[in-house]
């Protein structure tokens, strides 16, 4: 309908400008022919530029569906990267805590700070190359204040009520996850979901619940022995983490609608939001190492026998083994997942993102039913798996066969 308006348009658009040449004087060309003869050949020229018209506006449509196509694939090669690499996340974490049993605040403080340096280096770079410009790096600062600190907040919160739950609790109060980020999207992005989009991300969660069936006993034991603070505090980590993502969208729409390359780089946004997440690490280290049991006093010696752990050397190095390669496997693992979760975020939307997160859970349970090396013997497949996860894949192919409905 639009196509055919615009077509119309164009077509009295370009006999008005005929008529307008020819009261200048090219109309004598046509009136030395004759009074027909005249007429016949300004049908012509009309009928001409009208049918040049169609052909651009079929062009413009070609155009915007290959441009769709384009956009899909990009999408989809991006879960699919997410999701590997959020499998790889998960399973390199449980084997970097092998070597470093004992240095688990060692191993954060490590990802924490040498992301930094990481992210930092990389934007130098960029910024050398013409791929970062000044305006991207004149950006104002205070959202990259806030992602950092609610990526301090969300990470502190999340080991304090780590420490005290059990591993098969956190990942059936991780489908708060997908709560947190439609409601906050709703209400900050403006973004509206059928409801069959709601019950279909209903399904994703509850596909993710029951792949861990098994341990779905034990884990509403661990709830209900652990109190109902440390449950919440879970959740409110999570809620943390979602605010994070959601104020990243805003940026990249923000640098979208202001910057005049219409987008700001990924290592811009991970490098700030990185650098102020170290440092509001360092104002919470007193409450983490307290969480850790870790006497300040002692910090120092503590950080020198962690480093002699990972890097596999001295005296302390027994009990060691797989460092210092387990764990910077899952430090550059780890630094690639969020890297491929900002892109995602950044080309799709934040519920997307965390859809594709989520569905790195149930994999990740079976990768860990194979001898993997390290972990001696390999967990057997939870009652139910097979049925989860089909209700997840089920739920995961028809969101995104959904047509989202336009922003506010």
């Amino acid at each position: 309908m639009v196509a055919a308006v615009i077509t119309v348009g164009r077509y009295f658009a370009a006999a008005s400008q005929l008529r307008e040449s020819i009261a200048a004087g090219d109309g004598a060309e046509i009136a030395a022919v004759g009074g027909g003869s005249g007429g016949d050949r300004r049908d012509v020229r009309v009928g001409d530029l009208a049918e040049k018209s169609r052909s651009e506006d079929q062009r413009v449509e070609e155009d915007g569906d290959s441009a769709s196509r384009d956009r899909t694939v990009k999408v989809a090669v991006a879960a699919a990267s997410t999701v590997v690499l959020g499998v790889g996340n998960r399973v390199l974490y449980k084997l970097a805590l092998v070597p470093l049993k004992h240095y688990p605040f060692f191993l954060a403080q490590l990802a924490t700070f040498g992301y930094v340096v990481v992210y930092f280096s990389i934007l130098y770079l960029q910024y050398h190359a013409g791929i970062v410009t000044d305006e991207m790096l004149s950006m104002r600062k205070a959202p990259f204040l806030a992602v950092g600190l609610l990526e301090a907040l969300g990470a502190a919160t999340g080991m304090a009520a780590g420490a005290i739950l059990s591993g098969a609790s956190i990942p059936i109060l991780f489908q708060t996850f997908l709560v947190w980020q439609i409601s906050l999207s709703i209400i900050f992005l403006g973004r509206r979901y059928r409801v069959n989009q709601l019950l279909r991300c209903f399904f994703v969660a509850v596909g993710v619940i029951i792949t861990v069936a098994r341990q779905w006993i034990s884990a509403g034991h661990s709830l209900k022995e652990a109190g109902i603070f440390w449950s919440l505090l879970m959740i409110v980590s999570f809620l943390f983490q979602v605010a994070d993502t959601v104020l990243k969208e805003v940026i990249f729409l923000d640098a979208a609608r202001n910057l005049k390359g219409g987008s700001v780089d990924l290592f811009v946004v991970n490098s700030y939001g990185s650098a102020f997440q170290a440092f509001f690490i360092c104002l919470l280290f007193p409450f983490l190492l307290k969480l850790w049991g870790i006497p300040f006093s002692q910090l120092p010696n503590y950080l020198k026998d962690g480093a002699a752990c990972f890097l596999n050397i001295g005296t302390l190095s027994s009990g060691c083994d797989g460092a210092p390669l387990l764990p910077l496997l899952f430090v550059a693992v780890n630094m690639g997942f969020n890297i491929s979760m900002l892109y995602l975020l950044k080309i799709s939307s934040a519920v997307v993102s965390s859809l594709a997160s989520t569905f790195s859970v149930p994999i990740s349970v079976y990768v860990f039913t194979l001898r993997l090396p390290y972990l001696g013997v390999a967990s057997s497949l939870p009652k139910g798996f097979v049925t989860g996860a089909t209700i997840l894949v089920m739920g995961l192919v028809i969101y995104s066969w959904t047509p989202s409905i336009p922003n506010r």
